[in-house]
Formats: C-alpha cells, sequence, structure tokens
C-alpha cells in the first residue's frame, strides 16, 4: 500500500517542519523536497536554517579549493550542500560538503547519496542547537562516514572524527595544520577556516600539487 503524506506546518523552536499523519520514507521525502531545503528526521521533514554570510563565504572557498584538488587528481566527487546523504528509511541529511572516492563514486545517484560518504564537512552555525550536532553526529557515526568534521567558526575550533575499526579517534583542532586523511595530499592552515583572510583558492591548489 502506497505512503500517503498528508501535510500540516508546524513550528517547532523557530524551525519549519512538516508533519505527517505517518512517518515520511525516504523516496517520498525526495519527492516532496524539491528545493533540497529540508532534512529528513525520524520520517519529519526539518527545514534547515538559512546560513549567514560567514558560513557560505567558507562552504565557496572550501568547495573550490577541495574540488579543483580532487579533480585535478580524479580522486572521486565533492558535492556541496543541498545534496541528499541517505542515512535509513527515516532519516536523510543535507551536508554543507562531502567526498566520495572515486572507486565508489556508485554509491552517488541521481537523487542522493545511498552509502557512506568517506568524508562529511559541517558547519555549525550560531543557531545550531547542540542537540543538533549530536544528532548529525551520531548519524553519521551509524552509517560509517570515514571522517567527520564540524568546524565552528565562533568558537574557532574544528572536531575531526576518524573511524578506526569499531570506533572514532577524536581531535579538536584549534590552530595548527588540518590534513585529511581521506585526501591524500590535502591539507589547509585550520586559522584559514575561521578568517577571512584566506589564500587564493586557486594559488593554494596549484601550491598543493606542487607539493
Amino acid at each position: 500500500m502506497a505512503n500517503i503524506v498528508i501535510e500540516t506546518h508546524e513550528e517547532i523552536e523557530a524551525r519549519a517542519v512538516r508533519i505527517a499523519e505517518r512517518p515520511i520514507p525516504l523516496e517520498a521525502f525526495l519527492d516532496l523536497n524539491i528545493n533540497r531545503d529540508s532534512e529528513l528526521v525520524g520520517g519529519v521533514m526539518v527545514k534547515k536554517m538559512a546560513a549567514q554570510l560567514a558560513h557560505e563565504k567558507l562552504i565557496a572557498w572550501m568547495l573550490t579549493v577541495l574540488n579543483a584538488f580532487v579533480s585535478h587528481k580524479q580522486l572521486g566527487i565533492v558535492l556541496s550542500s543541498r545534496f541528499t546523504v541517505r542515512i535509513d528509511e527515516h532519516n536523510a541529511r543535507l551536508p554543507d560538503l562531502l567526498f566520495v572516492r572515486k572507486d565508489r563514486d556508485h554509491i552517488v545517484q541521481e537523487r542522493a547519496v545511498y552509502g557512506a560518504p568517506d568524508l562529511v564537512i559541517e558547519l555549525i552555525s550560531p543557531n545550531d542547537r547542540p542537540s543538533d550536532t549530536i544528532d548529525l553526529e551520531t548519524d553519521y557515526r551509524s552509517i560509517n562516514v570515514p571522517e567527520i568534521l564540524f568546524i565552528d567558526q565562533q568558537k574557532r575550533q574544528v572536531l575531526v572524527l576518524r573511524k578506526r575499526d569499531d570506533r572514532y579517534d577524536e581531535l579538536m583542532l584549534t590552530t595548527g595544520t588540518l590534513d585529511l586523511a581521506g585526501i591524500d595530499g590535502f591539507a589547509v592552515q585550520v586559522s584559514w577556516l575561521f578568517d577571512e583572510s584566506r589564500p587564493d583558492a586557486f594559488d593554494l591548489v596549484r601550491s598543493l600539487l606542487k607539493e
């Protein structure tokens, strides 16, 4: 019997949600989420908050640098926010950035990533509640994402989670160099993630490729 979605709209803690008569399954969510502005959390569509300027500037810079580096070395595919990652039948996320290795690019399909990306990067916004970050981390751990980054520009810190066997190693960075385990040869200074005096994206890529 087909799932029938009868929607009402409510505001819960300043977040727009769509409440259906029963949990919304992933494929129905993909049909409904045509603007790719909502996540699926426990079968409920939850609209993502509008991003602030500093957030968008960093995402644009990181996407340019990562995509140019990965494309030149033919390592895989880099995608920015608004592309769905399936967690399970009633949960789906929209990471700010994600990377999937070339040998696993079959999991990237037309409407969603059906499997764990090799890298997920999330920027913590001022409007995000601590529980939001915990829920994101829990979801990404549940599908065994090998490397997860949470960048907090306000607190000037980066939480790095790397899967090792059946557990995750955690590293909190506030200074120094951030190396990505899943993208060999890629590294940025942690301070660049917090301050807008970043190097030109293509100059940085050329430098990394020379190294």
